[in-house]
């Protein structure tokens, strides 16, 4: 399925359909510095507050804040939750580029809250593996190659093939139904051509599929693969045209069709040729 920013509203969870994601927010690109900067003993800046160890700001330019008119600050309820999602669609959309460092300080003047809630984020993007940390100037983006991008759809099919044909056999046609309108939903945002919106709206259709298994583990795994397949290449094109984005959504109208049916080699065939673009 297709691979997908920041966002101000949370992701959707269930087969309801996802309201549509806010503009994805510009990530100031982050200057590399001439050299390390000097520090006390416990990693500080002298005479600097605010600096914290790991993240280097020196000689950094102040970035603006997020404006006011459409476009709120990021609410102090949930911040950490909401920059994360912010810190998400920047990635998917390729304003957070492979190989480029960015600290918590920049980013927060960027979204107009403190480095706190930012590093917090930038800390579990680190745990799904999209980041990592750089000692004394902030995370770094994740170089992904196509090698771990075909790992990751032979390990989505290896997980999602077996279940969607048990799927296929026992759900009732009611049921497949429902899923129409997200079906419809997704292709909307994929004839807009803004990956990140669309990498909302896949993600959304395949959890609504996958939970009618019933299986909380598999939809935490399945979601956590499909967003590690959604982050951009290093080198590669931030991201595919519309009208890929508009054919990968049609394969989701096609699939429901093959599940309704019951057509197991249709499901299958799908569903491989979907995770890998074959």
């Amino acid at each position: 399925m297709e691979q997908a920013g920041p966002r101000d509203v949370p992701r959707p969870t269930g087969p309801e359909t996802p309201k549509t994601p806010a503009a994805a927010v510009r990530v100031p690109p982050q200057p590399r510095p001439a050299g390390r900067d000097r520090r006390d003993a416990a990693g500080h800046h002298p005479g600097r507050t605010g600096a914290v160890r790991g993240e280097h700001t020196h000689g950094e330019p102040p970035v603006p804040r997020a404006r006011t008119d459409g476009r709120r600050l990021v609410e102090r309820s949930s911040v950490r939750g909401q920059i994360l999602d912010a810190l998400r669609t920047a990635l998917v959309a390729g304003e957070l580029e492979p190989g480029e460092v960015y600290s918590a300080p920049v980013l927060g003047e960027r979204f107009g809250v403190s480095a706190t809630p930012v590093r917090e984020a930038m800390q579990q993007l680190a745990v799904e593996g999209a980041v990592e940390v750089v000692p004394n100037r902030g995370f770094r983006v994740v170089e992904r190659c196509a090698r771990e991008l075909a790992e990751l759809a032979e390990v989505r099919a290896l997980i999602e093939v077996p279940v969607m044909l048990r799927l296929a056999r026992t759900v009732p046609a009611a049921r497949w139904a429902e899923l129409r309108p997200l079906a419809e939903a997704t292709a909307r945002a994929a004839s807009t051509g803004d990956r990140a919106s669309y990498a909302e709206y896949d993600r959304a259709f395949h959890r609504a599929v996958l939970a009618l298994a019933g299986n909380e583990q598999l939809l935490r795994i399945a979601d956590d693969l499909h967003r590690r397949a959604q982050w951009p290449l290093a080198g590669g094109p931030v991201s595919r045209g519309r009208a890929d984005l508009v054919a990968d959504a049609a394969e989701h109208t096609a699939l429901l069709d093959a599940l309704t049916a019951q057509d197991l080699a249709v499901v299958q065939s799908l569903v491989r040729e979907h995770f890998t673009g074959a």
